[in-house]
């Protein structure tokens, strides 16, 4: 049942005044409630009358005065108090659709839904979507809103989302950008199809829409073993790598001198594909698109230099860390470079190959527990195995200290087949030198 109150904060407004688990909430201000938006958007209000259906089946009003953009203290099941809609795209590059059968069913979900996106950071194509859910993204003022672009050339945008009213995309974001509604965008990049010309005229698109178009991220399609049916497509290498980012460096170069910003961002694997170089730190600007892969390399590298300068002196420890092809030479640098300021720290980086969905998948992000164990089985040679938290998954339907890989093996998992614990750090690095500190022991 939609709006179940599954939690009441304690010392809340909705304490105070005796609302319960298990109550349902039925308006606000005489106005339904269908979805966390409404609540949030009906409830910033300083005075509310809310309409609640008790567990008896009787029907409270509760009259609530307080400061606007107060919240009330009530948490309901799901997140959304909906259920997520479903994405009606048959898009050429989709992961989800190189899914192997098997896995669990949450990771076979394809949302495209505005509310995840502003709430949860999740991209939309703005295609699933009616004339009146613009409106309402507008009426609510849901900003920011993260977008999967991929292409504003109409015909080609509906080739690619297999979705013939993909082509208005371009449309939709100027009414969004006349509203003043804050983008940010995605592009998923795949050769012979939307890059080289195609991309720059999708980025000064896009650009024309600045500052609500407030930057771009791009990423290169990720090809698995399981494409049976799907639509032939390559990859990029060197020369292809190199020859897009050369173009956007161009480009890049014009928006620092108009905007003082790069406005548009290549995710890491261009770099590292390319051999060119990542920019320096201030170029990622906080690194708000980490997590789309933009500048992950440049802030591991920072984590490092900065964190070193904290690392104890009479400690002692061994490690071994499982990465992924793509950030292998990253990590061994890095753990270089912790091992010449403690020479009683050992680490062992092993580089695990991507079986489970095929070896051009590289990053490790998508490894599976599967490969981890029979890759480093008989090999660890430590007392701790160091795993990135982005190899784990908190699916909504597991507790939020669950931690569970894409072939659903766990941490405890991995300790039990390896005879190693098992310590997870921040995809970024940035907690790294502080959890060897904490784990390793003094020096006698």
């Amino acid at each position: 049942m939609k709006n179940v109150v599954t939690n009441v904060i304690p010392y809340s407004i909705a304490e105070e005044i005796g609302i319960e688990v298990n109550d349902i909430l039925l308006s606000v201000n005489g106005e339904k409630v269908t979805d966390i938006i409404d609540y949030r958007f009906l409830t910033a209000d300083e005075e509310l009358v809310l309409e609640m259906e008790k567990s008896s089946g009787e029907i409270w009003e509760y009259e609530i005065e307080k400061d606007y953009g107060e919240e009330l203290g009530l948490e309901f099941g799901g997140g959304i108090m909906d259920k997520a809609k479903r994405c009606s795209n048959k898009c050429m590059f989709c992961f989800i659709d190189q899914n192997p059968k098997g896995m669990r069913e949450t990771l076979y979900f394809k949302d495209d839904d505005s509310r995840l996106s502003f709430l949860q950071g999740n991209f939309v194509t703005l295609t699933n979507m009616k004339d009146e859910d613009i409106d309402r993204i507008i009426r609510y003022r849901i900003s920011p809103i993260n977008i999967s672009v991929h292409t504003t050339n109409p015909e080609l945008r509906v080739k690619m989302l297999g979705n013939r009213f993909a082509g208005q995309v371009f449309d939709r974001m100027k009414r969004l950008a006349e509203a003043g509604i804050e983008m940010h965008c995605q592009i998923v990049l795949i050769p012979e199809v939307n890059n080289r010309d195609e991309l720059k005229r999708t980025i000064n698109d896009l650009y024309s829409l600045h500052p609500s178009v407030a930057n771009i991220a791009v990423v290169p399609i990720g090809i698995t073993k399981f494409r049976e049916g799907l639509v032939k497509v390559k990859t990029f290498d060197k020369e292809l790598a190199r020859e897009e980012l050369e173009m956007v460096i161009e480009l890049q170069e014009k928006f620092m001198k108009e905007i003082g910003d790069p406005f548009i961002r290549m995710s890491d694997e261009f770099y590292i594909v390319s051999g060119i170089d990542v920019p320096e730190e201030d170029f990622y600007k906080g690194y708000e698109q980490i997590e789309d892969g933009v500048g992950m390399i440049r802030c591991f590298r920072e984590a490092i230099n900065y964190g070193v300068q904290n690392l104890r002196k009479d400690i002692s420890g061994t490690f071994t860390i499982a990465t992924g092809k793509l950030a292998f030479n990253e990590v061994f640098n890095g753990a270089k470079k912790i091992m010449g300021a403690n020479e009683n720290i050992r680490i062992d980086v092993f580089e695990i190959i991507n079986h489970f969905y095929g070896e051009s998948i590289t990053v490790t992000g998508l490894l599976t527990g599967k490969d981890i164990i029979s890759q480093l089985k008989g090999r660890i040679k430590s007392e701790y195995l160091i795993m990135s938290s982005n190899m784990f998954r908190k699916g909504y339907e597991l507790a939020p200290a669950d931690y569970i890989m894409l072939d659903d093996v766990r941490v405890e998992d991995i300790e039990k087949e390896l005879g190693v614990k098992v310590l997870v750090v921040d995809h970024t690095g940035e907690d790294l030198i502080d959890i060897i500190n904490d784990v390793c022991q003094e020096e006698k």
